[in-house]
């Protein structure tokens, strides 16, 4: 297509972006008929909760009597299938809400457990993995992990653990990270916390459902899980909110993380909206299409890199669980040049050009790419990775599918030279 053309992309390149498309067409309609399934359950939501424009008004200072911001909070838990939800832009980030949870669940002499492996990079210094005096290790909480193996909960060692040891709290992060684990699909999810529960039905089972809300058609509260958290910066912000983060789950657990987030006493009844609970809305109601989007994306992405000769994770035609698209370079200048790439195709800073750097909180130098309305989100196209072997890129988002394949190729052409 021409107009491809005044945007770089040279003729092979485009010719295989229109085989990639026609190949990947089924895998399109399979994420329309989730969209389809996940838009209607988020209306419903709407619709029982009396949503009108009254609810849109801002509260300042303290938020007392935030009728907006409360019933925002019921439109969540509805949605995620939860007793309660906290829904705050005084959340600065996911992290923000995950250290909250786990400072908000966890005491002195209790034990977190991991069963996914080591979670994502930046909670290294929240769990005292990477030495912090304001890190749970320093007020004696433990922490220790299992590791996947194949990719697969090791059954047998988490039976072990918790037939040996009291653990307060089991953490499974869904989403890879910065590993080049597969990430964790709602029916193996299911089984893990079916196999916990034979064992230990008291503890705490919290879920980091970042990246993966509304890639399928339940969430993890529906499955046994206690407790979901969240970034709106991420699938269910749909691209409009403009900060924030959520933790969902059983009644009393919210409530002690609004504790801990606010004040003892104080809890979800103050934090004001500051005008940004229309927001926060309207982008979740936009939230199971712009996913769809980010999907279709990784998708493309997914097919047009393996027919490069890359090594992709997942394959096009896999069944996914979150919006991350993972490609392995096995060459640091590769993954430069691709995340260059995806920043010349933005619509925000597109003449910038990233370099690795030393980013706060992650051990090794990053490059990140993110010509993103708002800073950050990672539901609109980003793509990042360290600068460690073997070299690979994690991509995620796309605010529409058009402009996501524009990125793709954007980024191939780029490396390509």
């Amino acid at each position: 297509m021409e107009i491809y053309e005044k945007f770089g992309i040279d003729e092979e390149v485009i010719k295989l972006a229109e085989r990639v498309e026609k190949e990947i067409k089924p895998v399109f309609e399979k994420i329309d008929k989730v969209c389809e399934y996940n838009s209607l359950k988020v209306l419903s939501a709407f619709q029982n909760n009396n949503i009108s424009d009254m609810h849109f008004n801002q509260t300042t200072g303290y938020g007392y009597g935030d009728v907006g911001r409360d019933t925002c909070e019921r439109v969540f838990a509805d949605v995620l299938k939860a007793e309660d939800a906290l829904v705050r832009g005084q959340f600065i980030s996911g992290t923000h809400a995950l250290t909250v949870a786990l400072f908000a669940f966890l005491r002195p002499g209790d034990t977190m457990l991991s069963i996914a492996g080591k979670p994502y990079d930046t909670l290294d210094e929240v769990i005292g993995i990477v030495d912090n005096p304001s890190s749970l290790k320093s007020f004696g909480v433990n922490f220790e992990k299992i590791d996947l193996i194949d990719n697969e909960f090791d059954f047998d060692a988490i039976e072990a653990k918790l037939k040996n040891q009291k653990i307060k709290l089991i953490e499974i992060q869904r989403s890879k990270g910065y590993s080049t684990r597969k990430s964790i699909t709602i029916d193996k999810l299911e089984k893990v916390i079916e196999h916990i529960r034979k064992f230990d039905k008291d503890v705490i089972i919290m879920i980091d459902n970042c990246y993966c809300e509304f890639v399928t058609e339940k969430e993890p509260l529906e499955v046994g899980a206690d407790v979901i958290v969240g970034s709106l910066i991420k699938n269910l912000g749909g691209g409009i909110a403009p900060n924030g983060a959520y933790i969902a789950g059983r009644s009393d657990l919210v409530n002690l993380a609004a504790e801990r987030l606010t004040a003892p006493g104080e809890g979800k009844e103050v934090g004001p909206s500051l005008g940004i609970t229309k927001s926060i809305l309207q982008g979740l109601f936009m939230a199971p299409s712009v996913v769809a989007s980010s999907l279709k994306t990784a998708v493309f992405a997914s097919k047009i890199l393996e027919e490069l000769g890359y090594d992709v994770e997942p394959k096009y035609n896999e069944d996914r669980a979150d919006i991350v698209q993972t490609i392995n370079f096995n060459d640091e200048q590769k993954l430069i040049k691709y995340c260059q790439g995806i920043q010349m195709g933005s619509p925000i800073d597109s003449n910038s050009i990233p370099e690795p750097w030393d980013m706060p909180g992650y051990t090794d130098k990053v490059i990140m790419a993110a010509g993103a309305f708002t800073q950050g989100s990672s539901i609109e196209l980003s793509c990042d990775g360290p600068i460690r072997p073997p070299y690979t890129a994690f991509m995620q988002g796309g605010l529409t599918y058009e402009y996501g394949k524009l990125g793709v190729l954007k980024a191939v052409q780029n490396m390509r030279g």
